[in-house]
């Protein structure tokens, strides 16, 4: 097996009394993309948070690219995620919400920032301010923001969340194409054909137990 890319190790995670992560163990190896299946409320949205180091585990260690998070590094580099509904300022263009964020790091310029927006489907000229997007348009920004750094790894929270059936299939397939350039994907997705269709891996949360579907 290829080397994990990312490592949980008996991570729990609770809020008061409320235990939403138990003793979650698995590695997801490089090169794959890896489905979490659950419904709402399964743990799966707060087991990716853990893993970007937006919430640490209450219990366990979590490491990315063999680096823990929480210790020795807070945000793991070379990543690229969606995680619950995109953020933009709506009054700016795609571009320039794109161009603010890539500010934060200084990796990458106009030039690629345009290239991860046409390579979405979008139009990096468009002036039109991101608030009067449609649902879709918004999405596929989103997928933009995630890939436009040329990250190794993606941690993407529902990413087709909004798109009609051509939009998915475009995701789909830009996804496959993501996988075949070496990157690796942690997907959640309630769509079962996105799983059937993209997945080396399946993974089950359920009350914030993690069980193995499918092994790649």
């Amino acid at each position: 097996m290829r080397e994990a890319i990312v490592s949980v190790q008996n991570v729990s995670k609770s809020f008061g009394e409320e235990r939403v992560l138990k003793n979650v163990t698995r590695d997801f190896g490089a090169g794959k993309i890896h489905g979490i299946v659950g419904n709402n409320g399964s743990g799966k949205t707060v087991l990716m948070k853990c893993i970007c180091g937006f919430l640490l585990p209450t219990e366990g260690k979590i490491f990315v690219e063999g680096r823990l998070v929480g210790r020795d590094v807070d945000f793991p580099g070379n990543l690229g995620l969606i995680i619950e509904t995109p953020g933009f300022l709506p009054q700016y263009s795609g571009v320039k919400n794109l161009e603010i964020l890539a500010s934060l790091n200084k990796k990458i310029g106009l030039e690629q920032i345009a290239a991860a927006i046409r390579r979405v489907g979008l139009d990096p000229t468009l002036k039109k301010p991101v608030g009067k997007y449609s649902l879709g348009m918004r999405q596929r920004l989103g997928i933009a923001q995630a890939i436009m750094e040329d990250p190794k790894l993606l941690v993407l929270d529902e990413p087709l969340n909004g798109l009609d059936k051509h939009g998915a299939a475009e995701m789909r397939a830009l996804l496959k194409g993501l996988k075949n350039e070496g990157k690796t994907v942690l997907l959640a997705s309630h769509n079962q054909q996105d799983i059937d269709e993209l997945c080396d891996t399946v993974c089950e949360m359920d009350g914030g137990i993690m069980t193995m579907i499918r092994e790649g």
